[in-house]
C-alpha cells in the first residue's frame, strides 16, 4: 500500500522551504520575469525505478530551532537526501554538478571527484566539502548551512577551473518527494525547476539564473541521459507522475568571474509557495544566514555542562555527537529523535518505502535521552520520554518495534527491552507522579502478562531468553515499583519486586550455559530458546547465518545485566563470559578493540564490500562488523569493574577523527574480505550517523570523569548489591 508523505501544517502565514545555497553573498537574484522555455512532454514514464542515496553520511545538519523544518546530508561530494517537513520524510535524493567540456567528457561530483569533508565550525553543524576532479581538471568547494529564519539549506560553492580553460555546468537534482520517489512530476516555473508528488512540491532556482531547464524522468529522459553527447539538447516536461530528475544549465565556466553559484531548493505544499519560499532563501544570502546559524548551536552548546575532561582530546568529537543527537529530533513531533539521518544498503533500494534508521525505536529514545541528560539537556531527555508516553500503545502499555514520528508503527515486531526502557527512563528523570504512574502502570503490567520472553532481542532478528532483554525487564519492574510506592500501590510494588527477584534469579538457569562447547566455565549465551541454557535447542541465525546449537552462540549484549545493575561486574559468570566474548568476537585495530554483535552475524557488507541485503539462511553472503556502541559498553564495563576505561573512548574517538567529519557508524570494518580495500576500524557504509553510536560515545565521556555509569539505576545496583551500587 503507497505510504503518502506526511501532510503539511495548514497555517496561511507560515511558510515551509527548504533553500540550497551555492554561492556567495551579493550575487543578484534569479530574474522572475525570466521567460520560460516552451517545454515538450518528457518521454519514458515513469523512468527507472527510484532508488535513495547511500546511507553513511559524511555530513549532516540543521538550523538549532523549529521554525526551519529541513534537514540536509552530505555523502560522497553531494548534497544527498534533504528532509521536509519531518525527519522521517525524505524531499530529494540528491543534488549535485555535473561538468563538462561539450566533447570529450562529462562528469558528476558522486562519481569523477575525490571528495574530502569536514565541520569547519566545532561548535556547529557547518560542513564543507571540496571535490577536486579526478582528472585534474577542476575544483569545487561548498559549505553548508540552514536558514534559521525559514526551512532553508544554504551552501556556499565556488567552482574553480584548474587547466584555464571554461566548462559547461548543470545542476543535476533528483526530486524524490516523500518515501515514494515514484510518483513526482516535475516543469519549469518562472526561471526554475519545480516539482510536486501533490503533497510536497520543491523548487530549484539559481542565481545567476539557469540557461536552459528540463524535467524528465530517471534513465529515460533525465539529464544525465541528455549528456552523455557532451551537450544538453532537451528541453522537457515531466507531467506524467514517475521517478522525475531535473536539470539547469548554470552560467558558470570557472574562469575568473564566472565561478561562483546560488542555487536555491524550496519545499511546500504548493508549487508557487514553494518557488517563493526559494526565492526568498536567495534574498536573505549565506553570510546572514550562516551567522545567525552558528550563533543558535553556540548558545545551545554553551547551555549544556562542559565537555567531560575525558574527551579533552576528542573536544570536536564530543560537541559534535552533541549537536548530532540535538538534530535528530523532529521539529513538529518534538520528541520524536529518528534512528538515524539514512537509510542504508538495501533498505534504500528494494525496501525503499519502508522508512527503515529514519524513525523511532524506544530503545534508541532511551540511548539518546540518557546522553543528553548526561550532557545536561534535561528538556530534551523529557521531551524523549514524553513523545515515548504518547506513542505507547493502548491498552496494552507496549511500545511498536519502531514507529513513524506519528505513533504509526513501521514493522511489527515486539521487544520487551522496548517496553522497559520507558519506564527506567522515567525513574532516572523523576518523572513519578500520578500521570506518569499511569502510564508506568500499563507498561509494568506488560512486563508482567508478556516476560521474561521476548518476541524479539535488541538485534531484532531472534525471540527467546535473551540476558540484555530480561535485564532491562528486571530494572524496568524495580524501577516501577519505586514508582508505585511513590503512588501508594504498595501491593502492586510488592508484585512488581517479586517477579523482578524472581527473574533475577532465574537469568542463569535461563541464559547461562554450564556445558556449553566454548569453554569450560559458565558462560552467557546470547539468547535460549526453551529457557534451558544447557539443552542444545537449535537457533536459526538471521541476515544469512546457520541453523545451530544455542550454546555456540554469545553477545557482548549480556554486559547490561551489570550496566543496569542486575548482576554485579565480579560475578563468575560475568567474568568467564567476557573471556568467551573476547576471543569470539574481539578484534584489535589501529584505532583499538571492536566486537562483533554476535557469533554468524551476517548484517554487514558483502565480502566485496558491496550493499548488505536480505540472503538466504546458511548462505554466510554477508558479514556483520563490529560495532563501536559496543566498545562505548565494554568502556562502561570497566568503570562497572573499577577498572580504567579511557582506551575505550578513546577507541570511539578516533573513529570520529578519521571520518574526516566526526562522523560514527553504525558498524567499522573488520579483517575479513574486503579488508586491505578499507582501513579495520574506520567506518563502514552501515547507517552513519547513527544516533546510538554518538549517544554511547558522550555518556561514556561523562561516565569516565563520573567514576561509574552515569546511565545505571541505582535503585536496581543497591537491591541486588552489585558492584554499581
Amino acid at each position: 500500500m503507497r505510504r503518502r508523505s506526511p501532510a503539511l501544517p495548514r497555517s496561511r502565514t507560515s511558510v515551509m522551504v527548504v533553500s540550497l545555497a551555492l554561492a556567495a553573498t551579493g550575487m543578484a537574484l534569479p530574474n522572475a520575469a525570466q521567460a520560460d522555455q516552451p517545454a515538450a512532454a518528457a518521454p519514458g514514464a515513469p523512468g527507472k525505478a527510484a532508488t535513495w542515496a547511500a546511507g553513511d553520511k559524511d555530513g549532516f545538519g540543521t538550523a538549532k530551532n523549529t521554525k526551519s523544518k529541513v534537514w540536509y546530508t552530505l555523502n560522497n561530494g553531494a548534497l544527498t537526501e534533504v528532509f521536509f517537513p519531518r525527519i522521517d520524510t525524505p524531499a530529494t535524493r540528491d543534488t549535485q554538478l555535473v561538468v563538462s567540456d561539450g566533447a570529450t567528457f562529462t562528469d558528476r561530483e558522486d562519481r569523477d571527484t575525490v571528495s574530502r569533508v569536514r565541520l569547519i565550525d566545532s561548535r556547529s553543524l557547518v560542513y564543507q566539502q571540496v571535490n577536486t576532479a579526478k582528472s585534474g581538471r577542476y575544483r569545487i568547494t561548498k559549505t553548508y548551512v540552514t536558514d534559521p529564519g525559514r526551512s532553508a539549506v544554504l551552501a556556499d560553492v565556488r567552482f574553480e577551473s584548474l587547466t584555464g580553460r571554461p566548462y559547461s555546468v548543470y545542476v543535476l537534482h533528483d526530486a524524490g518527494l516523500g518515501l515514494n520517489a515514484n510518483d513526482d512530476t516535475g516543469r519549469t516555473g518562472r526561471g526554475g525547476l519545480v516539482a510536486t508528488d501533490g503533497v510536497i512540491s520543491s523548487a530549484v532556482l539559481a542565481s545567476p539564473g539557469f540557461t536552459k531547464t528540463s524535467s524528465g524522468y530517471a534513465d529515460r529522459s533525465d539529464g544525465w541521459t541528455d549528456l552523455q553527447d557532451h551537450r544538453m539538447d532537451w528541453s522537457y516536461s515531466a507531467a506524467q507522475p514517475g521517478n522525475v530528475v531535473q536539470m539547469g544549465r548554470t552560467q558558470l565556466t570557472g574562469l575568473r568571474g564566472a565561478q561562483q553559484l546560488t542555487l536555491s531548493l524550496g519545499f511546500d505544499g504548493r508549487p508557487e509557495t514553494a518557488l517563493a519560499a526559494a526565492r526568498a532563501s536567495l534574498g536573505r544570502g549565506v553570510s546572514s544566514a550562516r551567522s545567525a546559524y552558528s550563533a543558535e548551536w553556540h548558545e545551545y552548546l554553551s547551555s549544556l555542562r562542559p565537555a567531560p575532561k575525558a574527551a579533552k582530546a576528542w573536544r570536536p568529537a564530543y560537541l559534535a555527537s552533541v549537536m548530532f543527537l540535538a538534530a535528530h529530533e523532529d521539529k513538529t513531533f518534538r520528541g520524536g529523535f529518528v534512528a538515524a539521518p539514512s537509510r542504508p544498503w538495501a533498505w534504500a533500494n528494494e525496501l525503499q518505502h519502508l522508512p527503515v534508521y529514519i524513525a523511532v525505536w524506544s530503545r534508541d529514545q532511551y540511548q539518546i535521552a540518557t546522553a543528553l541528560l548526561a550532557a545536561g539537556d534535561r528538556a530534551a531527555a523529557n521531551r524523549a520520554l514524553d513523545h515515548l508516553w504518547a506513542v505507547q500503545q493502548r491498552p496494552d502499555g507496549s511500545f511498536p518495534q519502531n514507529s513513524r514520528l506519528d505513533g504509526e508503527p513501521v514493522f511489527g515486531g515486539l521487544q520487551m527491552d522496548e517496553v522497559a526502557f520507558p519506564i527506567v527512563l522515567s525513574h532516572q528523570l523523576g518523572r513519578t507522579g500520578r500521570a506518569e504512574w499511569t502510564r508506568v502502570r500499563r507498561s509494568a503490567g506488560f512486563l508482567l502478562a508478556r516476560g521474561p520472553r521476548t518476541d524479539q532481542e535488541r538485534w531484532e532478528n531472534i525471540g527467546g531468553y535473551s540476558p540484555a532483554t530480561i535485564a532491562a525487564e528486571i530494572a524496568g519492574l524495580v524501577g516501577a515499583a519505586d514508582i508505585a510506592r511513590r503512588n501508594k500501590e504498595p501491593d502492586l510494588a510488592a508484585r512488581y519486586l517479586r517477579t523482578a527477584d524472581q527473574w533475577q534469579r532465574d537469568l542463569d538457569r535461563w541464559t547461562l550455559t554450564r556445558n556449553g562447547p566454548l569453554a569450560r566455565e559458565p558462560y552467557y549465551l546470547r539468547i535460549t530458546d526453551n529457557g534451558d541454557a544447557n539443552s542444545g535447542a537449535q537457533i536459526q541465525i538471521a541476515d544469512g547465518g546457520p541453523l545451530v546449537d544455542q550454546r555456540r552462540v554469545v553477545d557482548p549484549s549480556f554486559l547490561e545485566m551489570v550496566r543496569l545493575g542486575v548482576k554485579s561486574a565480579k560475578d563468575p559468570g560475568v567474568l568467564s563470559t567476557l573471556r568467551v566474548i573476547d576471543e569470539r568476537l574481539m578484534y584489535r585495530t589501529p584505532n583499538g578493540p571492536f566486537w562483533h554483535r554476535s557469533s554468524f552475524d551476517g548484517y554487514g557488507e558483502r565480502r566485496d564490500g558491496t550493499q548488505w541485503e536480505p540472503v538466504p539462511p546458511g548462505s554466510g553472503e554477508t558479514i556483520g562488523r563490529g560495532w563501536p556502541l559496543l566498545t562505548g559498553e565494554r568502556g562502561e564495563y570497566a568503570l562497572a569493574a573499577r577498572r580504567p576505561a579511557q582506551r575505550y573512548l578513546d577507541t570511539m574517538g578516533r573513529v570520529a577523527r578519521d571520518s574526516g567529519s566526526q562522523v560514527i557508524a553504525e558498524q567499522v570494518w573488520d579483517h575479513n574480505p574486503p579488508a586491505g580495500r578499507f582501513t579495520p576500524g574506520e567506518n563502514t557504509f552501515s547507517a552513519t550517523p547513527l544516533a546510538w553510536s554518538h549517544a554511547q560515545f558522550i555518556r561514556l565521556a561523562h561516565s569516565i570523569d563520573a567514576g561509574r555509569p552515569v546511565e545505571t539505576p541505582r535503585v536496581v545496583a543497591c537491591r541486588y548489591k552489585t558492584t554499581l551500587c
